[in-house]
């Protein structure tokens, strides 16, 4: 039987990416990345995600270092699994590294990284960042042969891509919703039963959250986009709440038990 993660170690990662997108896209220091990870911080955030990109479109190393002199919560650092990001991974030593697929001319992370094909290259570049006390997780498709080829090369996280669940539920693919939603659940307790910590992330909503919430094995979402978004209507501190507020409903909802 699955055991159940208590309600309170429902962890919300908030991404900062996307405020430092408004302030490349005009140049100059506003608005300020590293202010709003502070106010997440204060908004219940138990974390915060920022990727540092080869092109640099949106986070920088300045923000990064910003992060790491700044933040009392931990920072996870996505990044590409290359000897770029590696170094700069080792210099800053921070308390997760997310590895997450990568091309120039994506919008956003289009999918989960290829694990099963590249697992002794993988498993080699993980080793070093284990061995400074960065914690690993690996961004994958809720696929079993990813999952099983994460929990091979020694990954302790790995983080399911919901996109597709998100974007069918946003166009009205209702009946494809539900069967990549299923998937999720299914390859959630899957990873579970390998001993691999779940969490799960990219483009869920206040409308999309709650069931991915609801799921035992889940430890964590990392949510960014959309509540940078919805910070121009209702205030980034208010959008971070109502968010934590959700998530904890869904557990509730689904265990009967109060926030621990």
């Amino acid at each position: 039987m699955v055991e159940v993660a208590p309600l309170g170690l429902l962890r919300l990662g908030v991404n900062i990416d996307h405020v430092a997108t408004v302030r490349n896209a005009r140049g100059g220091d506003t608005p300020d990345p590293i202010r709003a990870a502070k106010l997440a911080e204060n908004a219940g955030a138990d974390g915060i995600t920022a990727h540092l990109r080869e092109d640099r479109r949106h986070i920088t190393d300045r923000d990064i270092e910003g992060l790491m002199n700044t933040l009392t919560v931990p920072l996870n650092f996505e990044m590409a699994a290359t000897d770029e990001m590696q170094a700069i991974a080792l210099r800053h030593k921070p308390h997760a590294v997310c590895l997450v697929p990568e091309k120039r001319e994506e919008r956003t992370t289009e999918g989960g990284l290829e694990v099963a094909r590249e697992e002794n290259r993988l498993a080699h570049f993980i080793a070093p960042l284990a061995d400074v006390g960065c914690r690993v997780s690996i961004f994958i498709a809720a696929d079993r042969r990813q999952i099983e080829a994460a929990a091979r090369i020694g990954a302790p996280v790995i983080e399911l891509h919901t996109g597709a669940y998100c974007d069918a539920h946003a166009e009205g693919r209702f009946e494809e919703r539900d069967k990549e939603l299923e998937r999720l659940r299914e390859m959630s307790a899957f990873a579970h039963t390998l001993g691999l910590e779940v969490h799960a992330g990219h483009g869920l909503t206040f409308d999309t959250v709650k069931p991915v919430a609801a799921f035992p094995e889940v430890m964590e979402l990392n949510i960014g986009h959309f509540l940078v978004g919805e910070a121009i209507f209702s205030g980034l501190d208010s959008a971070i709440r109502w968010m934590r507020s959700t998530m904890d409903d869904a557990r509730r909802e689904a265990f009967g038990t109060g926030v621990a």
